[in-house]
């Protein structure tokens, strides 16, 4: 039984293919071991999302290759697919898969380890030494492709799983290279996803994030988005008691679209509503399909449907041209939203995104200390949320437990997503996971967690 060590860089899709690969190569005979120990194989899932994540994938292939010099590093995802003469070049990754071949992984493992010819998989795509390259996507073509189809069979969380119900984005924000690592949009069949569901919660799973490179344009590959018809179906799976939605398109926020979600119990009131500037000018530069004004009424349209709605978002600061006037736009936007929690990006230049190009690129210096401001907002406004709720009832799903101070709490979360911790007796960490409980509210633990009785 060989040793298998594995990674993941960035997203929750990235996280739900290794997942699904983690589990074949189980079925397959593999062993999994952890990343740290001296493995057979090290398979590194990587992002490229950022120069930082390039950085990080690279540091974890070359990490692998020191831990055994002859274990066999396979590099897979969207550093593969963006960067492939860097790629072809390393000399401590054995095999690259793209995105689109995510689901070969362990046939094409398997092949090279028992057969170590480069020839006899020249017809599979060996492009140099022991590399093994995804077929090229091509990002102009707007005739439709057929997803990769994975299917998760139990979830390493027990009580939460992530589901991917579509590939790829046609955006093209001008900062980013993802549609060029994961190509057009392509969904998966509705019934694929229910059955997948199905037998998720007949494994135990409560809790389902409905994850994907654009959620938003689930279905628009077939003509027209599909994704409220799917959350009614997967709202009525017995056993599946809380479904949560990965990051939105903020021009999905209808009020058509907003009673729909109301209407479902089930769908937890916790919107990513992605962002990126709050300043009119900035969010043009960028591509962004849509205006501050018009993401302003989105948010107001779900807090007039929901009570208090969890509503984060992700900002990028320091993109090419921001001045100082337009990042106070942006910072004052944000203010006037008050989100729950902000997730703050300083730029990055992406080689070959029309963004490279612009003028006025900044320092870091000057990002840094936009980023500082923007995360000292976000630290108060998730502690004065979170604070809202003390004395209050609320509905926590228990998922794990953890250690303070020499004793044991057990973790969950509410429906908005907020953290709640209660002392408990080590023995019952087992016999509470994975159920629910309903408390008050009476402070904090820490920073990030509430207690209650």
């Amino acid at each position: 039984m060989k040793n298998v060590a594995l990674h993941n860089l960035g997203c929750k899709v990235n996280g739900y293919e290794l997942d699904v690969i983690k589990q074949k190569l189980v079925e397959e005979g593999y062993n999994i071991c952890p990343f740290e120990s001296s493995a057979d194989v090290y398979i590194i899932n990587t992002c490229t999302v950022t120069n930082i994540a390039d950085r990080k994938s690279r540091q974890m292939l070359h990490k692998a290759k020191k831990e055994n010099k002859d274990a066999i590093v396979i590099a897979i995802g969207c550093y593969v697919d963006t960067n492939k003469e860097k790629i072809e070049m390393d000399d401590c990754i054995d095999i690259a898969i793209g995105n689109n071949r995510k689901a070969e992984l362990v046939d094409i493992l398997k092949k090279y380890e028992k057969e170590k010819d480069l020839e006899s998989l020249e017809g599979d795509g060996i492009k140099c030494k022991k590399t093994y390259l995804d077929e090229s996507i091509d990002v102009k073509s707007k005739e439709k492709t057929v997803i990769e189809e994975m299917e998760l069979k139990s979830a390493p969380e027990h009580t939460r799983a992530y589901i991917k119900i579509q590939d790829g984005c046609n955006q093209f924000c001008s900062y980013c290279l993802i549609p060029y690592a994961r190509g057009r949009v392509r969904s998966r069949e509705q019934k694929d996803i229910v059955n997948e569901i199905i037998n998720l919660a007949r494994g135990g799973v409560k809790e389902v994030v409905i994850t994907g490179i654009h959620i938003s344009s689930f279905g628009i590959d077939r003509g027209e988005s599909e994704l409220i018809s799917l959350l009614k179906k997967v709202h009525a799976i017995k056993g599946i008691e809380r479904i949560r939605l990965g990051s939105l398109e903020p021009r999905i926020i209808t009020k058509e679209n907003a009673k729909a979600f109301a209407s479902m119990p089930k769908l937890c009131p916790h919107f990513h509503l992605s962002l990126q500037s709050g300043c009119e000018e900035t969010l043009k530069r960028m591509n962004r399909h849509y205006s501050a004004k018009e993401y302003m009424e989105g948010v107001e349209i779900l807090r007039s449907v929901y009570d208090r709605p969890a509503i984060t978002t992700d900002v990028i600061v320091g993109f090419p041209g921001e001045t100082e006037e337009e990042f106070e736009e942006s910072r004052k936007f944000c203010e006037d939203v008050n989100f729950y929690e902000m997730h703050v990006f300083k730029y990055s230049v992406r080689k070959g995104t029309a963004a490279e190009k612009m003028p006025m690129q900044l320092t870091d210096r000057q990002k840094a200390q936009r980023s500082d401001v923007l995360i000292e907002m976000s630290s108060k406004n998730a502690k004065k949320y979170r604070e809202s709720f003390i004395g209050e009832r609320v509905n926590v799903l228990w998922e794990n437990s953890m250690e303070l101070d020499g004793k044991t709490y057990m973790i969950g979360h509410t429906e908005k997503y907020v953290k709640i911790g209660k002392e408990i007796d080590k023995s019952l960490e087992k016999e509470l996971s994975g159920t629910f409980e309903e408390g008050v509210c009476k402070g904090f633990l820490n920073d990030e967690i509430l207690i209650i009785d």
